[in-house]
């Protein structure tokens, strides 16, 4: 007989910062003056108090925020000694010739069987066909070969990479972070829908369930602003292909981890136990190889 599931909730997408140890240069926004200050593993595991259709955190994956070797090193090093992470999405030049070496050097150094996925700030980069640079293509190949995956990170006006990259790269597993960034705020969402459905096609492509009250109104927002979001992910990946994220502490910017759980947890009512728990761990468990629970 087949154990049922156990019942855990893996945040996929999270950021750590400690701004003694290296600074955050995109928190001097004006805008980003309430989380301008250092967040460390044990600050998420006394913020994470809300459960999700019953399940408490279990387990994380913690991911970059500056384009930085160092920096993924620290990353590392802290999940080789913090029980919570089980993963990390690291940072290396995808432009450099030398990126074969830059990965072995990561995967070989402490905490290194960690290293999961790589991701590059995409949403910054002012190139149309950014992902599809032959030097940024080779780098995608040498993380392919050893065996990494890689995070998306665009807003939804740069979707037609992201297609064009799941076309180019069927054997290197990929996930869209935060849903594409569509435009909650504005109600703009019919490019959105539409350029989603198209990635969604491509079946070796899943989508984190991250990073949306931050798209919202931050001080308006309610789970009706997010259900037409989620409406879409959800006929468009399944929840096979779905990843609960809270993209904290950015989080706070817009209600913080917990609001955003218990949002969460309200759009999952009714929903089949399979379902629940792909989305709220075995999505995240099977792309990022994390620990097999059941």
């Amino acid at each position: 007989m087949t154990s049922a599931p156990a019942p855990v909730l893996i945040d996929a997408h999270h950021h750590l910062w400690d701004l003694d140890q290296r600074p955050q240069p995109w928190l001097d926004d004006p805008g980003l003056t309430s989380i301008r200050r250092t967040f460390t593993a044990d600050d998420l595991r006394s913020t994470a108090t809300r459960p999700v259709a019953g399940r408490h955190l279990h387990g994380t994956v913690a991911v970059q925020c500056v384009p930085e070797v160092p920096e993924t090193e620290d990353l590392l090093a802290l999940a080789e000694r913090e029980p919570l992470i089980e993963a990390v999405v690291g940072w290396a030049d995808l432009t450099s010739p030398a990126i074969g070496d830059s990965l072995d050097r990561l995967l070989a150094g402490p905490g290194g069987t960690y290293l999961r996925s790589l991701r590059h700030l995409v949403q910054g980069e002012t190139e149309p066909a950014w992902l599809q640079r032959p030097d940024v293509e080779r780098g995608l190949a040498a993380a392919r070969d050893r065996g990494l995956s890689y995070d998306v990170l665009v807003r939804s006006h740069q979707l037609d990479q992201a297609i064009r990259l799941a076309e180019r790269f069927p054997d290197l597993p990929q996930v869209l972070n935060h849903a594409g960034k569509p435009d909650i705020a504005g109600r703009q969402l019919t490019e959105w829908r539409e350029q989603v459905r198209r990635l969604a096609a491509h079946e070796h492509v899943v989508c984190k369930l991250s990073g949306l009250i931050t798209e919202a109104d931050h001080d308006r927002w309610t789970t009706s602003d997010i259900r037409p979001v989620w409406d879409v992910l959800l006929t468009s990946f399944g929840p096979d292909r779905l990843m609960f994220g809270s993209d904290w502490p950015v989080a706070d910017l817009a209600g913080g981890w917990n609001r955003w759980a218990a949002t969460v947890d309200e759009l999952l009512t009714g929903g089949a136990e399979s379902e629940i728990h792909a989305l709220l761990a075995g999505t995240a468990t099977a792309f990022y190889r994390l620990p097999a629970r059941g």
